[in-house]
């Protein structure tokens, strides 16, 4: 039997180191490819740029964060490639104005200090014991500095303008799986649970003890979520709540 190929795309100043775990541990049950996300700023382009990266054929799609809103773009330009959808730590809504306001400073003080806002982002990507891990915060500023700064421009660019998916998410018809940290301070759960009841079948899991770097802060639990939904059998365990959703229509 062939594998189901799996493209990965990562999140804001992200790139493939971010989920070695992933790569590594479903390499027996999918052929995985992490897309490079930082060439263009706006979602189009960025779902493009994916859309050339991804396997021939239909294949399942896994966003984190970011990458979750180019997932949605590539659902509404091309849905008849994906097969399954995974949308990790992101939502459905456009930028808030606060939030626009709050990615304008930081591409100021990028330009200024890099490295300060790659510090100040840091500071709410993880869950309060695992800042303290120097490994992954070591990790996560590698990613970013490897991303640099005009990438990080363009993708704050593309992700300020990103339109509202809500409207478009009743129209997913593929197996779905919306993953949120229980602790997550960008993502709240309620804004997962908005985006899981809006795709018809959804399944929500929800990983407690953990932030936005889901993939990076409990490896093991995102990747066992991702090869059942690979698989399409659902899971269970101590550690992640799992919230079938309305079915689909028929």
């Amino acid at each position: 039997m062939n594998k189901t190929s799996l493209l990965i795309l990562p999140g804001l100043l992200e790139d493939a180191d971010g989920f070695a775990h992933q790569v590594a541990g479903l390499a027996e049950v999918t052929d995985v490819v992490v897309a490079d996300l930082t060439r263009s700023d706006t979602m189009a382009g960025l779902a493009a740029d994916a859309l050339a990266q991804a396997p021939e054929g239909p294949f399942a799609l896994a966003g984190h964060s970011m990458g979750g809103y180019v997932a949605l773009e590539i659902m509404r330009s091309a849905p008849s490639r994906v097969e399954r959808l995974a949308l990790l730590n992101t939502n459905a809504r456009p930028d808030s104005p606060e939030s626009t306001e709050n990615r304008k400073r930081l591409i100021a003080l990028a330009e200024r200090d890099f490295d300060a806002a790659v510090g100040t982002l840091l500071e709410r990507q993880l869950s309060p014991a695992h800042l303290a891990d120097p490994v992954m915060t070591a990790t996560i500023t590698q990613m970013a500095r490897s991303v640099g700064r005009e990438a990080f421009a363009r993708q704050q660019k593309a992700i300020m303008a990103r339109i509202d998916s809500r409207p478009d998410l009743a129209r997913i018809a593929c197996p779905t799986l919306v993953l949120a940290g229980r602790d997550d301070a960008i993502m709240p759960l309620a804004l997962l649970e908005e985006l899981a009841d809006g795709i018809p079948g959804a399944r929500l899991e929800v990983v407690d003890e953990c932030g936005h770097a889901a993939m990076l802060e409990c490896p093991e639990r995102v990747t066992d979520a991702l090869r059942a939904w690979l698989a399409g059998e659902p899971r269970r365990g101590p550690d992640v709540v799992a919230t079938p959703r309305r079915p689909s229509p028929t």
